[in-house]
This record gives structure tokens, C-alpha cells and sequence, in this order.
């Protein structure tokens, strides 16, 4: 695992130099090991490497083909690379190392843009090649990996992290904020450009050409579903092969020692009885409710694996929370990123490679969401002008049991799902913005060239379809590549595999929802493996008490401070957002979610622009 870092503008070779050392330093957590560097007249490319595959120094990049034509920097793990080799090793190719790294390199002179479907794992890379000055990269299927890119008249960038282009000196650091009123709704950045102005997201599944200053972005994997009506005994054997396959593949391919998180959840639990690694780690909160190390300790000990845990502090939250926005480079309000955080540090004391179990969810239908209760299943059977209008008559009324239900399910599809965590409606967003922001935006023009695609579809396959798109790689995928690489380990996710998700898209939905049980199929495989009060356990994710704690007068007067700050006033309407804070405060109304979405991006505004 590792950084990579890489610019082209009108600075000569020497100057260079300087500037692409101190864009790879700004991410030097993401590969403490080695660093390596090329630069010419024409552009500059730097590497950080936390070396998991081939230790030595033969795997310092960038790697070069046998004429040192073309060169590569690359972020991630390939985990068939041997059998891509193995053909290339046929066809006449050298190798000089044992890496991953100089088979995409080959790989690409050899199969070009065919290569990257071919890849079996998580990756960000780019290839130069030097006599036609032409720059290639690409994003893994899901997003596994990040890759943001920047261009403006004089210069064309890109990075693991935007961080790195802070130490650019022609990037020109602007708040995007036309970002922000989504961010409030999603609790994530949502757009293809970032909070940074003219700073973009490459797509999963996308690769990218630069060249005559010319960028060409397209698409090489596309997320489809082709359910196949077969026997579900014979889909659960295939699955179980196919599941156990890629526990291994994502084990063996390492030079170093791999554990494993784990929570209470049926997910890492499977993982884990199947890699069998020799250390787990786990973290909780000392409060009923928000800890789940008990079951992570009695399944290590039931497998005879040795489990380490923590236990998270109110104070160490609250005070890691800076740290925790630098590296997410954008305001990420997911509350389990910061959990994930100090499971990441503790892990990083033991072992350089983690396993977990992200994808699952998206892939085998485990959200809650995906099971309406049977109410609301036949209340949804009613016609939407119908729903429409009782929305509408209960908007007005005073908060009743059910009311945010009526008022949702008063939308069509493509406006009121938009993953698992809904905190607000546009206008609630608008009234928490200061005037100069408010907009017309609706999460329906988010969401709804994605939902035409799948409209034809059960609402089970929509909303996957959704959450691959969004939630998992905009939330999921991005805290855990950050928050894993701010400590200087390797996550890798067996469960979300390019392979796999072949399978997993034929696999009708009543096999994945069933008997009031989300990813039905999955948990009957997993209980194979390890006992039904880890296999049928209702999903709980990172559960953080952050409401409960401002309730209490040491963190009400901290957020209280924050939020009547000066620059408050450049984003937010500071009145009404000091009334979210005493409603909760006083047990008036839970703004719990919605105060810490505003909490984070003021944090975040305060680490990147005040104390730069």
C-alpha cells in the first residue's frame, strides 16, 4: 500500500525536484518505508511505499519496463498478479522485480486498456510514457482505492490525497461551496469535484489519458445486475467457494504478517473464521449499547485467536476529530470514522495488514433499509399522488411517532433513498445555510440518473445499485482507505472482489432478503462457520454516542464555542444553527446528527483554511 503523487507544468527539472519531494512528504503516512522519485522538463512523478509485497529495495518506484521508456507509480495490491505474469512471462516479458507493480506495468504495453478489467484487487495508478509524453491512469472497480486529480491553465495534478497539492505552488486553495448543501444531506462530499475548488474525484472504474494538456476520462467497468432464477442450493455452494477463494486470495498475497478487525457483526466474524489470522482487533465505547468487543473477544476465543481491544474516551473523540478531517482531506461526518481511526492505530502497533469486511452490505443486500417492515410494505403499495397528499397534511403538524415516515415515503424513489444515512430534507439544508448558498439542488438530480438505469428493477436491486455508487465508495471505502493509511497499514476487503460481485450480481433478490433477514444467503453460509448468535445478529455498524455526549454542559459549551466563531457566518446562518444545538441540548428535539454534520465541516474549514 502506498502514495503517489505526480504533476505537469512549465517548471524545469530541478525545480522539480523540490516541489514533488514535498508533495510526497505532505503523505509520507501512506508509505513510511521508501520513497522514490522521476522528474524531467515535462513532469514529475513521487511515490511513498509501505512495501507488503517484495521487501526489497527492487520494489522502489517508479518501476520501469526494459528500456525505461515507460515508468509507473502505483497504489494498491493485485491479487492475481501471478497468473497475469505467468501469460506475460509467455508472451516474452522480463521481470526485474517480484512486485504486483511490474505486471500492471507490462500488463498495460501488453493488453492496454483490456488490462484493467483483468485486475483482481484495489488500485490507483498512472503510467508515463516518455516518447509519446502521454500520461495513463486508473481507479479500482469500487473505489477501493482514492485518486483526485486538479487542472487549471498551467498545471495538471494528481494524488492519493489533495492534501499532497497544498505544497503545489500553483494550486490555488478555494472552499468549493457549492458542496456543502449535499454534504449536509449525504453527510459526505457527494460531487465529482471535491470541497476544493477544481479538485475531482476519479471515478471508480474509470481510467484517464493526459496529453497535449488534453484530459479524457472513460469508463471500463460498469456495475450491472443479470439476476439468474436458479436453485438456491446450488447458488449457495457456488457462492461458498467463491467467497472462500477470495478470504484466501486477499491472505496469501503478502510478505508480511495479515490480522484482522472485528466487531460483533456477522461480516468480519466470517472473514475471520475463514483467514484464521493469528491477531483481531476490536474497539467499543464504555456505554450499553456502543460496544461490541464482548462478542469480537468470545469469537477470538472460540477460534483460539488472540483478540486486542480498546475502549474510546468521550475526550479522546472529541480531541482526535482534527486529526481525523486532515486526513479525510474533505468533512466526512460518518461517526464511525473515528472509531475506525483508533482501531487502525491499534492495529498498526501489531501487524502492517488488516482484513475487513466492507462490501457486504452492498453486495449481499445487509443494510436494514433493504427489509421494509411489513407496514410500511403495504403502505408503499398505495399510489404516490395518494402518499403525496397525506405528507403534505402531516408536514405542518407537530413531531408525532411516524411523521418523518409519512413525509419520506411521500417521494418517489429516487428523492427520498439515498443510502443509509438520511438526516435531512433540502430544505432543512437551505435553512442552515447562510442565504448566499442556498440553492435549488434536489437529491433527485443526484440520484436519479443512477436510478434510471435500474428502475426496471426491484427496489431491493435499486437501492444496491445506489449504495454502490454512493455509500460505499463516497463513505464506506473512503474512511477506511484514510483512516487505515493515517496509521500506516494495509486494509484489504475479501468481501467487495471484482470476482465475487461477478457472482453476487446474478443472485436473485429473494435469496438475499428473506424471512424478515437482510443478506439471508450470506449469514447461512457464514453459519456455517461460526455460530447462529454471530450469523442472524442485526447490523449495527460503529455505533458512537456523540448525541448522548452533548447532552452533557463540558461538550455543550465546547461545540457552543465553536459554533459562534467569526467564520461561522461564511457558510452557515449561525442563529439557527445555535438552535439545533439548545434543542438538543434541553431534550427538545434530537439534532444529535445534524449539529455533528455542521460540527465537522467547521472543523475541517478551521484545519485547512485558519490554521492552514
Amino acid at each position: 500500500m502506498c502514495g503517489i503523487v505526480g504533476f505537469i507544468d512549465q517548471k524545469k527539472s530541478k525545480e522539480k525536484k523540490v516541489v514533488i519531494k514535498k508533495m510526497a512528504d505532505r503523505i509520507i503516512h501512506r508509505g513510511p518505508d521508501q520513497d522514490g522519485y522521476y522528474t524531467d522538463d515535462y513532469i514529475a512523478l513521487g511515490h511513498r511505499r509501505l512495501s507488503i509485497i517484495d521487501l526489497s529495495k527492487s520494489g522502489i518506484q517508479p518501476i520501469y519496463n526494459e528500456d525505461k521508456s515507460q515508468m509507473i507509480i502505483f497504489n494498491g495490491e493485485i491479487y492475481n498478479y501471478e497468473e497475469i505474469k505467468e501469460d506475460l512471462i509467455k508472451k516474452g516479458y522480463q521481470f526485474q522485480t517480484k512486485t504486483d507493480t511490474e505486471v500492471i506495468l507490462h500488463g498495460y504495453t501488453e493488453y492496454k486498456e483490456k488490462l484493467f478489467s483483468k485486475l483482481r484487487g484495489m488500485f490507483a495508478f498512472v503510467i508515463y510514457n516518455k516518447k509519446t509524453q502521454e500520461l495513463v491512469g486508473a481507479r479500482d472497480h469500487f473505489g477501493i482505492k482514492p485518486f483526485y486529480y486538479y487542472q487549471d491553465d498551467n498545471t495538471f495534478m494528481f494524488a492519493s490525497e489533495i492534501k499532497s497539492f497544498l505544497e503545489h505552488p500553483g494550486f490555488k486553495k478555494e472552499v468549493n461551496t457549492s458542496a456543502l448543501k449535499m454534504f449536509l444531506i449525504f453527510q459526505y462530499s457527494v460531487h465529482e469535484e471535491t470541497f476544493f475548488k477544481n479538485v475531482f474525484k476519479l471515478k471508480p472504474g474509470h481510467y484517464f489519458k493526459f496529453k497535449n494538456g488534453k484530459l479524457t476520462i472513460k469508463e471500463y467497468f460498469k456495475v450491472n445486475y443479470a439476476k439468474e432464477n436458479r436453485p438456491y442450493e446450488l447458488i449457495k455452494e457456488e457462492l461458498k467457494s467463491i467467497l472462500e477463494d477470495s478470504v484466501k486470495y486477499h491472505k496469501i498475497t503478502s510478505d508480511v504478517e495479515v490480522g484482522s478487525y472485528l466487531s460483533g457483526g456477522v461480516d468480519s466474524s466470517y472473514v475471520v473464521s475463514v483467514a484464521k489470522p493469528d491477531k483481531t482487533f476490536s474497539v467499543g465505547f464504555d456505554l450499553p449499547g456502543f460496544d461490541e468487543t464482548i462478542y469480537a473477544k468470545d469469537l477470538s476465543d472460540l477460534l483460539k485467536i488472540k483478540n486486542y481491544q480498546k475502549k474510546i474516551t468521550s475526550d479522546e473523540f472529541f480531541n482526535i476529530l482534527p486529526k481525523i478531517m486532515y486526513h479525510t482531506d474533505e468533512p466526512h461526518a460518518n461517526l464511525s470514522t473515528v472509531p475506525l481511526y483508533f482501531l487502525s492505530k491499534l492495529a498498526s502497533s501489531k501487524v502492517k495488514v488488516v482484513l475487513s469486511g466492507e462490501g457486504s452490505d452492498e453486495m449481499f443486500a445487509g443494510y436494514n433499509e433493504y427489509n421494509d417492515p411489513t407496514l410500511l410494505k403495504i403502505y408503499k403499495k398505495f399510489p404516490l399522488t395518494f402518499r403525496k397528499a397525506i405528507a403534505k397534511i402531516v408536514r405542518p403538524f407537530p413531531h408525532f411517532p411516524g411523521q418523518n415516515t409519512l413525509k419520506l415515503y411521500g417521494k418517489p424513489f429516487y428523492e427520498r433513498y439515498i443510502g443509509h444515512g438520511t438526516f435531512m430534507e433540502e430544505e432543512e439544508a437551505n435553512e442552515i445555510l447562510k442565504p448566499e448558498l442556498r440553492n435549488n439542488e434536489r437529491i433527485g438530480d443526484i440520484i436519479k440518473p443512477y436510478y434510471d438505469k435500474v428502475k426496471n428493477m426491484d427496489e431491493i436491486t435499486q437501492k444496491m445499485y445506489i449504495d454502490m455508487h454512493f455509500w460505499l465508495p463516497q463513505d464506506i471505502l473512503l474512511k477506511a482507505d484514510k483512516m487505515t493509511m493515517a496509521n500506516s497499514i494495509e486494509l484489504r476487503v475479501p468481501l467487495l472482489d471484482s470476482v465475487l460481485f461477478d457472482f453476487a450480481r446474478k443472485i436473485p433478490s429473494k435469496y438475499l432478503v428473506k424471512d424478515k433477514q437482510t443478506k439471508y444467503l450470506f449469514r447461512e453460509i457464514a453459519h456455517e462457520k461460526i455460530p447462529e448468535e454471530w450469523s442472524k445478529r442485526r447490523k449495527l455498524g460503529f455505533p458512537v454516542p456523540f448525541s448522548k455526549w452533548i447532552k452533557e454542559e463540558k461538550y455543550y459549551q465546547k461545540l457552543k464555542e465553536v459554533f459562534n466563531r467569526d467564520y461561522v457566518n461564511d457558510f452557515f446562518d449561525k442563529d439557527f444553527v445555535n438552535i439545533l444545538l439548545e434543542d438538543h441540548y434541553n431534550n427538545i428535539k434530537n439534532n444529535g446528527r445534524k449539529i455533528y454534520n455542521i460540527y465537522v465541516f467547521l472543523i475541517w474549514y478551521e484545519v485547512y483554511f485558519i490554521k492552514n
